[in-house]
């Protein structure tokens, strides 16, 4: 997909009038605000767009040139090759640029980890990718705040759900949302046979109170006495909350602070986000033609990624990458890679889906 010279010219001038507006200093309150986001967004393609143009307009001017001189015609005809090499790559980044952004790929996403199949050991292994996720967050120079968490006996969890805020944070993780299996001897397991266990990645993003408006009305609040680790203040007091949406029967709880009015505070945020989710599912479902160009549906039930600890590898099956490293998978660093690709299959194929 190359964009014609009138095509960067309007990007150009786009560009220039934002920059135009917000050096003025005229625009306060909302108007600053909406001014601000456009230029972040269209910032990136302008820059790109200027590298492409300046580069055609190299190329134009090369080709034209008459020189008697053999010396003279020898540079330029290098410099044609080099720009006729380099010049179908920039174009390449711009049209990636320009591919239609998902709204919420700036926002803060809701984490959700679930033990799946595997008893004690899914427990152990959701506990691992919360630690992994952690790490990797810690990289982005993101923050992960616990929402809520069930443990097991064993010290992994059967569930957790964690806030994590920061730059491009939905934008980054949304490809994690599915099942992500593994193979290892338990702790437990005295013959050492591998078991293959499985927990289950929800990533949503995190809307706001004006894109998700809840009504009392809808909401059935219960409080009761909490259970199960965390602390002195265990079952001493009615803190735990659990909220029903009556509309959708979505049920959210959550009793890991010792103020009841801190438990429904996050119990609300999870609710928001999963309300959230459901819509966007609804909307996309009418879209369901230009989402078969992703790399993942987000479905939850979608076997995305396997951890084979005997063999050290990782394997996305979604883009068919294996990594024999699963220690630094692991411990964040080496996830980096997995998602990158991830990203860069999911332009692809929405680029190809564009040209088609």
């Amino acid at each position: 997909m190359s964009l014609s010279d009138d095509r960067l010219r309007q990007i150009a001038h786009r560009f220039g009038e934002l920059e135009a507006r917000l050096a003025s200093g005229t625009l306060e309150g909302d108007a600053f605000v909406a001014a601000s986001r456009d230029y972040a967004e269209l910032e990136p393609v302008a820059r790109v767009a200027a590298e492409v143009a300046a580069m055609r307009g190299e190329l134009a001017d090369l080709q034209s040139m008459e020189d008697s001189d053999p010396e003279m015609r020898a540079l330029a005809a290098e410099e044609v090759a080099r720009l006729k090499e380099e010049l179908p790559e920039r174009e390449r980044q711009l049209a990636i640029a320009m591919l239609p952004r998902d709204s919420a790929d700036q926002r803060p996403a809701m984490l959700e980890i679930r033990a799946g199949t595997g008893g004690d050991e899914a427990a152990l292994f959701a506990a691992d990718l919360y630690r992994m996720y952690e790490k990797y967050a810690a990289e982005q120079g993101w923050r992960v705040e616990m929402v809520s968490a069930n443990a097991s006996d064993v010290g992994g969890f059967k569930e957790v759900v964690a806030n994590v805020t920061g730059t491009g944070v939905f934008a980054k993780l949304k490809f994690e949302s599915g099942v992500h299996r593994v193979q290892r001897v338990p702790v437990t397991e005295s013959g050492g046979r591998i078991h293959t266990s499985a927990a289950t990645v929800a990533v949503l993003p995190e809307p706001t109170e004006v894109d998700v408006q809840i009504e009392d009305k809808d909401l059935k609040i219960d409080i009761y006495r909490a259970s199960g680790a965390g602390g002195q203040h265990v079952n001493t007091t009615d803190s735990a909350v659990r909220i029903t949406h009556l509309p959708t029967d979505i049920v959210v709880t959550c009793q890991d602070e010792r103020s009841q009015h801190k438990n429904k505070a996050k119990a609300m945020q999870v609710l928001r986000a999963r309300l959230y989710e459901k819509m966007r599912d609804e909307a996309q479902g009418a879209e369901a033609e230009a989402r078969k160009a992703m790399v993942g549906s987000g479905d939850r039930s979608e076997r995305i990624r396997t951890y084979n600890f005997p063999q050290g590898r990782v394997t996305d099956h979604r883009i068919n990458l294996t990594l024999h490293r699963l220690p630094e998978v692991l411990e964040g660093t080496g996830l980096g890679e997995l998602i990158d690709a991830l990203i860069a299959e999911d332009e692809a194929k929405r680029l190809a889906a564009m040209d088609g």
